[in-house]
């Protein structure tokens, strides 16, 4: 650490401490003044349907439209970003539909400088097909987990610089709903099939036809052990996480009772499901596989329970034919209500608060029932949660979590990381960045990373961000230019503290920050001389340090963690 450095970090570490602490008073506060009825019970995807939580109000207050839609329904703004958005339309309603509308249909989207981006990273694997990526990954001798490692780095490429930036937030999204565990031996060949065939080519389109490759897929096969289960031994994996995660979940989960003592709704279906519907359901699945020579979903008649079965008041009768057991399945909790309201609540829970409000996830998990067999179902249901009231009034109610916090800082101020596999600069922020507790497809348990704010406000993933974030403004190349060019970037005219600040606040968060945070970072700037006074930006080593580590405490004040 140089002398100035060592000067600088006692402050950088008292704004941050000061920073964390306010976070946490507010977090009391909000606590404090949750009591008695407002208290609500919340049912949530992760083994915790009884779970309760203060029911909270968002603290900040609510930003333009154009802050709203680029924090949630992308990974914050980069520059121009702002500014094309509110070119969109006259008023904040008009540029949200006309942003949501664009944004839906990827395919509109010029992202030619983002492909040019991954073209210039020299990656192998990304167009090879199921069956290619099993002959060169597994069968061959090319590195076994090299489509996972490029897959890692595209996550990265694609939320820093593609303009489809729905389309990277949802791949997110759904990663995490039907969650594998990437590095496991036969995944990790696979990986780039998984990601682009199953998750990316399906999560605008139909919820059902993405649960069958799910399915189908060895990933999941293999990560759920489904891939062993037979008539002689069946294995409950994949059915229990089937029910409990990716259709139902746990809210709509009654307990040991028998199937004919579940109550019907309003429509005929069972109000929910009990562990002989998983039972069921896993017989319906023996013999599902993947051939070991070539990668590729096998189904194993031999396998296969032909014997009769029932599953949510399906009748499976016996001697079907090849995978009808299991599409039956499929079909059953597709379309059963209690997934449309699960898989709703979910997505708004991603997009709108931790509790949202009833009456949104209601409109959603309708317009996922009535689309069930429509081609673009998932878009249908993020159109009507997007364009909703609670969508574009809610603020803060959610925080980034660290790839979010990773990849929105990287946008705000212009990281110029190739991330490919032979970067050195790249292979050190990964390295970085795993230690914030959310390293890319690297959760073992089949409920995914968390989605609770509660979750990521604990000082482990705040330190490693912090250090992140102090690490991305100083890093630079062979070449000694800085990857992240703060000094470069800042107008030569921008040279007094309350400048400095003023400007990469805005730039940044696109929006002035409250009056007592704004203060802490003019004074750092500042470091006690009058803040209006020239500061040698140009030429003195030590003020650009300055700059680069008052940029860095921006990127975790509270005001850039909002969502």
């Amino acid at each position: 650490m140089n002398p100035t450095e060592k000067q600088l970090e006692p402050n950088r570490r008292d704004l941050m401490r000061r920073f964390l602490r306010r976070e946490q008073e507010l977090s009391l506060e909000k606590r404090e003044r949750a009591q008695g009825p407002s208290r609500v019970a919340r049912a949530t995807a992760m083994r915790r349907p009884t779970a309760e939580r203060p029911q909270t109000k968002a603290l900040p207050a609510l930003p333009s439209a154009s802050i709203v839609a680029l924090n949630k329904m992308a990974f914050g703004p980069r520059p121009g970003d702002l500014g094309a958005f509110n070119a969109l339309g006259a008023t904040g309603e008009e540029r949200m539909a006309a942003y949501v509308d664009q944004q839906l249909d990827p395919a509109s989207i010029n992202d030619s400088a983002c492909d040019a981006r991954i073209a210039a990273a020299g990656f192998t694997t990304l167009n090879k097909s199921q069956a290619q990526l099993w002959l060169d990954h597994v069968e061959g001798d090319q590195s076994r987990y090299q489509p996972f490692y490029e897959i890692e780095r595209m996550a990265f490429l694609r939320g820093v610089h593609s303009k489809r930036q729905l389309v990277e937030v949802l791949a997110d999204f759904w990663h995490n709903h039907f969650n594998v565990y990437g590095y496991d031996y036969y995944c990790a060949p696979l990986w780039v099939h998984y990601d682009r065939d199953v998750i990316r080519g399906n999560l605008l389109g139909n919820y059902r036809e993405m649960l069958g490759e799910v399915a189908k897929s060895p990933c999941m096969l293999y990560y759920l052990d489904n891939y062993t289960s037979t008539n002689a031994g069946p294995n409950e994996n994949w059915a229990r996480e089937l029910f409990e995660l990716h259709a139902l979940g746990a809210e709509n989960y009654l307990g040991v009772k028998r199937q004919a003592e579940v109550p019907l709704d309003g429509q005929g279906y069972p109000q929910g499901y009990v562990d002989d519907d998983v039972f069921e359901a896993t017989r319906c699945f023996t013999g599902w596989t993947f051939d070991f020579d070539t990668g590729l979903f096998e189904y194993r008649i031999d396998w296969h329970d032909h014997f009769q079965k029932n599953v949510l008041g399906t009748y499976i009768p016996p001697n079907q034919a090849a995978l009808a057991d299991g599409n039956d399945v499929l079909d059953a909790v597709a379309f059963h209500p209690g997934t449309a309201r699960h898989i709703a609540r979910k997505l708004c829970r991603r997009f709108i608060s931790d509790d949202p409000q009833q009456s949104i996830v209601d409109a959603a998990a309708a317009v996922f029932e009535s689309a069930q067999n429509d081609s673009d179902q998932l878009a249908q249901v993020m159109r009507t949660i997007l364009l909703s009231y609670e969508f574009r009034t809610t603020w803060g109610e959610k925080i980034k979590r660290p790839f979010e916090v990773a990849v929105s800082a990287m946008r705000a101020a212009g990281a110029q990381f190739s991330f490919a596999l032979d970067e050195s600069e790249t292979n050190s922020l990964l390295w970085r960045y795993d230690q914030t507790g959310q390293p890319l497809f690297s959760w073992r348990a089949p409920n995914g990373y968390s989605d609770i704010k509660e979750d990521w406000q604990s000082a482990t993933p705040r330190v490693h961000l912090w250090r992140l974030a102090n690490w991305l403004v100083d890093v630079d190349d062979s070449s000694d230019n800085h990857l992240m060019d703060v000094v470069g970037q800042t107008p030569a005219d921008v040279r007094t503290a309350n400048e400095l600040a003023d400007f990469w606040i805005n730039r940044i968060l696109g929006q002035p920050m409250p009056a007592a945070d704004r203060e802490e970072i003019m004074e750092f700037m500042a470091q006690g001389h009058h803040p209006d006074n020239d500061l040698p930006v140009a030429n003195d080593w030590d003020t650009q340090e300055r700059l680069r580590s008052m940029v860095a405490l921006i990127f975790m004040s509270p005001s850039f963690l909002w969502r």
